[in-house]
């Protein structure tokens, strides 16, 4: 869902770019162009897309970034990262893509639909979470094959499902999920209201969720990591503040927010 309504003002960024970069042309200082352009402030509406599970994290992001340069507005949507790939190459209006896997990432860029290389920008890790206070006395993954638990994942397709398939595989079990959510919110959701006695999340969400869910943690061996891929989509309606948001996420006041929600830095 979107943090806030979104109303693309397209081309705001795109344009300022031009006319700094026709005054640059024209200039008679001895200045770069690359220098002249590094100068342009981003103003406008900019529209990242991004998954789920980053929805705390960038929030945050978006509030500093937004404080950081006056007359930038940020509006998030947020979705399973395959769910977000689906409606950029259907030709949703984004400025970003930041996807909880590469494997989504690759759906855009195959597609020739992205307009700077993809940057990994953090990693996460799975976790089990579970009602508060662990009333089924959940203790492994192993546990979750017992069938008279109601366990839900993410969809095969998402990334948070393709990490559970994988965890599941590296423990060497057999689990059959009541359902597969569209993205980890929907897992969350199921285990918060009791409606499912267990789940496999991203740790980050069993931090983010507080006392209202508990969480498990799986063993290194069992364990599996995805990567979050970030970049500027193709004829992005704001491209100068898409420039600037990503330098931002990859910088040191993002990457702090970053490890405080959890993740894990780019290079784990």
């Amino acid at each position: 869902m979107f943090r806030r309504h979104i109303k693309v003002l397209a081309g705001t960024g795109v344009a300022s770019l031009a006319v700094a970069l026709a005054a640059c042309s024209s200039s008679t200082s001895s200045a770069p162009p690359a220098a002249a352009a590094s100068q342009v402030k981003p103003t406008g509406t900019l529209v990242v897309f991004a998954a789920t599970s980053l929805t705390d994290a960038f929030n945050k992001i978006g509030d500093q970034f937004e404080a950081a340069n006056p007359g930038v507005t940020v509006k998030f949507n947020y979705n399973g990262s395959s769910s977000l790939a689906t409606q950029i190459t259907q030709g949703a209006p984004a400025d970003i893509f930041a996807s909880a896997s590469p494997t989504n990432m690759t759906t855009v860029t195959e597609a020739s639909l992205e307009s700077s290389t993809p940057k990994t920008f953090a990693a996460n890790q799975g976790e089990i979470m579970v009602e508060a206070g662990n009333p089924s006395h959940v203790k492994s993954v192993s546990d979750l094959a017992n069938a008279s638990l109601k366990v839900v994942t993410c969809a095969p397709s998402v990334p948070c499902g393709a990490l559970a398939t994988q965890i599941f595989k590296n423990a060497a079990v057999t689990v059959k999920p009541v359902s597969q959510e569209q993205n980890v919110g929907g897992v969350v959701t199921k285990v918060s209201l009791g409606e499912a006695d267990a789940g496999i999340v991203y740790v980050t969400d069993v931090k983010a969720n507080g006392s209202k869910t508990a969480g498990v943690p799986i063993p290194a061996d069992q364990n599996a990591t995805t990567t979050y891929p970030i970049a500027e989509i193709k004829g992005a309606p704001n491209a100068t503040a898409a420039a600037a948001f990503i330098s931002y996420v990859l910088g040191p006041d993002g990457q702090q927010v970053m490890k405080s929600f959890g993740f894990l830095p780019p290079t784990s």
